[in-house]
């Protein structure tokens, strides 16, 4: 049962709830109210994606051709192009790959090698 009717992001947004669930993939809307108990990977999916774009999510999950097909029976319209929602979120912060060393890990640099030299050093004695 496609639909021709565009919605905007806030429109989309505004069904979020299991009574009324949209999602858009690719750019297509799809109200999947009706499917949220037979969703076998569980209603929370559904519910997580719910109101906004599930391009990412569904796509990650690697759906059947199956899967793929049943979608088209549930799409209602199309994300008007250019709508932005209101709130956008925040940029996710880059962090540095690696942490840097504390200090404490510069002081066991030197005395792990100095106490392996001293080791080296009692066993020469002793042994010699």
């Amino acid at each position: 049962m496609s639909g021709n009717k565009e919605f905007t992001i806030d429109e989309l947004a505004q069904h979020n709830t299991k009574a009324s669930l949209y999602i858009s993939i690719k750019g297509k809307v799809y109200d999947v109210t009706k499917f949220i108990d037979e969703h076998p990977g569980g209603e929370e999916v559904l519910l997580d994606e719910a109101g906004r774009d599930a391009t990412e999510a569904f796509e990650d999950v690697g759906h059947s051709d199956e899967a793929h097909g049943l979608l088209k029976g549930f799409e209602i319209g199309v994300l008007k192009e250019g709508s932005q929602p209101q709130t956008q979120k925040p940029p996710t912060p880059s962090y540095p790959k690696h942490p840097q060393p504390e200090s404490s890990s510069s002081v066991v640099n030197y005395l792990f090698p100095l106490g392996v030299l001293v080791a080296f050093i009692a066993y020469k004695y002793i042994s010699g």
